[in-house]
């Protein structure tokens, strides 16, 4: 009899564990599933990183993650780590009752849905993307404006890499037919910290990762 009574009582707590689990994660989704409740407010940027009035912000996420740089030959017979752009690997997560849930990841990829704003040819390296870890959504982006870290207090972390405004080239639903990122138009990098180029010598082909943290906010067309 004690022994059905402790596995009963080892059920009911890992059904309240599971419960409890689900209610964070429907709270850490939760600003994008009812459009008209939202409640993100991005801090006040500068005109060059600042979307169009008619796009809100529907979703933020912190990143942890790292900028990937490879030495390549200049045209004046040197060599420098910013030859091409960085390679970014991100995990963007929210901060929901004192624990951080996983919501997005950013790398690059080739653009499978290019829009209007895509460019012509498409970078061959792919283009950079987030991707919804709950739907697997995706945003395809390209940078439309920059401001140079610490000149404001939106990117107050001087040497980091910049902040910037990215414009979608290309959306697509995930392969159940989610859209959590199917829709979006723009995204802000801001906050950044670390996550610039090295500033030593370097021999063809090197690579190095350098660790950088930023808050990206993601915004749609308002309806």
């Amino acid at each position: 009899m004690s022994y059905n009574l402790g596995q009963q009582t080892s059920k009911t707590a890992r059904a309240r564990s599971l419960f409890g689990a689900a209610l964070v994660l429907a709270c850490a989704f939760g600003t994008v599933t009812h459009a008209a409740e939202r409640t993100i407010t991005p801090p006040t940027t500068p005109d060059a990183i600042t979307p169009p009035p008619e796009n809100s912000a529907f979703l933020v996420g912190h990143a942890f993650g790292t900028q990937g740089y490879v030495c390549l030959p200049t045209s004046t017979g040197g060599t420098s780590w910013t030859v091409i752009g960085a390679r970014p690997e991100a995990t963007l997560f929210r901060h929901v009752f004192g624990q951080h849930f996983q919501i997005i990841t950013h790398f690059l990829s080739p653009d499978a849905n290019p829009n209007e704003n895509a460019p012509k040819p498409l970078p061959p390296g792919g283009n950079v993307t987030w991707q919804s870890s709950r739907d697997s959504s995706r945003v395809w982006a390209k940078a439309v404006g920059m401001t140079t870290a610490g000149s404001d207090p939106s990117c107050p972390n001087s040497g980091a890499i910049p902040c910037l405004l990215l414009q979608s080239i290309g959306n697509q639903e995930g392969p159940g037919g989610g859209r959590l990122l199917a829709e979006t138009t723009f995204v802000q990098r801001l906050n950044t910290n670390g996550g610039s180029a090295p500033d030593t010598a370097c021999t063809v082909g090197q690579t190095q990762l350098v660790p950088y943290t930023a808050d990206y906010y993601f915004f749609d067309q308002d309806q």
